[in-house]
């Protein structure tokens, strides 16, 4: 092959060419102005929609803060009323001055108002809330559907808690005990000394604190509440006198009831209410009296203490229970034992006479002679 012909055939095939480059549109004026022109038709298009549903969100927000406002106003005028109520009440007697308790007055309607402005305000703003989403057209089936489920489950997993919660709730509606009463409740006893919605904490009798579910209290004995009653049983001898008893009891009774603090303490003379037991050997005298809430049992010591030492003075013996055997001669000691037999002695005729005879030997035969 010539190299012309090798030349031409070079030439002929294509030269490579630069790797092209992608091309770059810029938009023109002409469709920026196509674009907000779009936009500004459909924000026209748009916005009474818009403006109606913010105005009805904010008439509902406003609304919702309005009420709110109204029914905590309402229900803090209730709870003043009901402290005066009950103010004005125990101001028109003694004893009904004696049993109100500022303390417990105050924690209660502390814990009445808590609880009523916080349901207000759950329902008040959570229905504000349902509004102000239904306004935004969205559906609120699923979310409501939801919320039940989750209710349910939580109501099943706490229900120790929400049990706790409600009788909690009703012990303070219904007054059952307050800030400074004696209760027994069952699982402890002992003075209140603060009531919560889940939790009553007692002081016991030792002093120890005990903190109580109000879920787990299935029933309560107001120690504090009305009056007490102080009762002594004096247990006496069936043979002295019942009217040398009787009037010593009453003089007993007459002197304490004038003396301070317990003239106080005592709303009721003390009574001599009679025999209560008649036995054999003794006979029990029955003193009762009614105190002060949460008094009686000081009373009682007191009485008792009174009592004995009158008894002592007039000379009544007080017995209680086994009563002594009677006093008797002493018992010599020796008049139990027997005499020392006479066959302890060896020398004896006795134990000559009964001891056995001795066996003899036979006498051998002497030998004839032969």
């Amino acid at each position: 092959m010539s190299l012309p012909a090798v030349l031409l055939a070079a030439g002929s095939s294509p030269s490579p060419t630069p790797s092209e480059s992608p091309t770059v549109t810029v938009p023109s004026l002409q469709d920026a102005q196509e674009s907000a022109t779009n936009a500004a038709s459909w924000v026209e298009q748009n916005w009474s929609t818009w403006l109606a549903i913010g105005l009805r969100v904010l008439l509902i927000l406003v609304i919702a803060a309005v009420l709110r406002k109204f029914v905590l106003r309402a229900i803090t005028k209730l709870i003043d009323r009901m402290n005066r109520t009950v103010e004005s009440a125990a101001e028109g007697s003694t004893l009904g001055g004696l049993l109100v308790n500022a303390e417990r007055r105050r924690q209660r309607s502390q814990a009445i108002g808590s609880v009523l402005r916080s349901v207000a305000s759950f329902l008040i703003l959570g229905t504000a809330a349902l509004m102000a989403l239904s306004a935004f057209e969205i559906n609120l089936a699923p979310l409501l559907a939801s919320a039940g489920v989750a209710g349910v489950a939580i109501g099943f997993g706490a229900r120790n808690l929400v049990t706790d919660f409600l009788s909690g709730v009703f012990m303070i509606l219904e007054d059952q005990y307050g800030v400074g009463d004696q209760i027994d409740a069952g699982v402890a006893s002992g003075e209140v000394i603060e009531v919560g919605l889940r939790v009553t904490k007692l002081r016991g009798d030792n002093g120890e604190i005990w903190y109580v579910r109000n879920g787990e209290v299935k029933r309560i004995g107001n120690l504090s509440q009305g009056w007490a009653t102080a009762g002594v049983d004096v247990t006496v001898k069936a043979s002295e006198d019942l009217d040398r008893v009787k009037a010593t009891l009453d003089g007993v009774a007459e002197r304490m009831s004038k003396e301070e603090p317990w003239n106080e303490l005592l709303w009721s003379p003390i009574e001599v209410l009679g025999l209560d037991s008649v036995l054999l050997d003794s006979m029990v005298v029955r003193v009762s009296a009614k105190t002060m809430p949460g008094k009686a049992l000081k009373v009682e010591r007191e009485l008792r203490w009174r009592i004995k030492r009158a008894f002592d003075a007039a000379d009544i013996r007080i017995v209680g229970g086994a009563t002594a055997p009677a006093e008797e001669d002493p018992v010599d000691p020796t008049a139990v034992v027997a005499a020392p037999s006479v066959f302890s002695n060896t020398d004896s005729p006795q134990v000559a006479a009964a001891s056995p005879i001795t066996p003899q030997r036979a006498a051998t035969p002497s030998a004839s002679p032969k």
